[in-house]
């Protein structure tokens, strides 16, 4: 069995893994980091995007041999659940992150854009995250995040928006809890999934993270 040393958000690793095995099953399987999420399986829908050296990545299509002597940037390596990072307290406040399990894509791809462009336009912005789908159709939240992370005026109610604590804000993030879209099983035996941390295929209580 080949094994990869990496480094993943600054910390130096050695991972057994299968040789068919992707990134997003080093990370998720081999390493527990659970915040980045396998949507399509497909490179399509951009759930799963991490760093690697720097630049963005479907992790879900990457192999994981090759990225022997990488550095990535995970969700988990981007602030923590006590201090979120700007990009991550500008989603919160904008009601941007929905259900979640698109924003740990979303918020990688944001980082890169405005580490290449700090000041983008909207249409920068739109071109950008355009390979990052919210099945919540949240687009218009996740612009206005983007803005405000960036520094630019928003269309949202700023003054209302602000006054949520920000220990609520980091709460939020760093669990959601949500029925609304759990299948209909889960939904009528009263289960909830754990979207930020745990598989995105879990269809009863969570188990992973309690």
């Amino acid at each position: 069995m080949p094994v990869v040393a990496l480094t993943v958000n600054e910390r130096a690793v050695r991972v057994d893994v299968a040789g068919h095995w992707t990134l997003i099953q080093l990370l998720r399987d081999g390493l527990g980091l659970l915040g980045t999420k396998e949507g399509c399986g497909e490179g399509s829908c951009g759930a799963c995007t991490v760093l690697v050296d720097g630049r963005l990545t479907r992790a879900c299509l990457a192999l994981a041999v090759r990225a022997d002597g990488a550095r990535v940037t995970t969700i988990e390596g981007v602030g923590t659940d006590a201090a979120l990072h700007p990009i991550q307290d500008a989603f919160v406040r904008h009601g941007a992150i929905q259900c979640g399990f698109c924003t740990p894509g979303l918020i990688i791809t944001t980082k890169a854009l405005l580490d290449e462009n700090p000041r983008p336009t909207d249409h920068e912005i739109r071109e950008f995250l355009s390979g990052n789908f919210c099945r919540c159709a949240g687009y218009n939240l996740i612009l206005n995040a983007v803005r405000d992370a960036a520094g630019l005026p928003t269309g949202s109610d700023e003054g209302r928006a602000r006054r949520q604590p920000r220990e609520d804000r980091t709460m939020k993030f760093g669990l959601l809890l949500n029925t609304q879209f759990l299948p209909a099983r889960a939904r009528a035996s009263g289960s909830r999934v754990c979207w930020t941390r745990c598989a995105p295929r879990a269809t009863t209580a969570c188990t992973r993270c309690g």
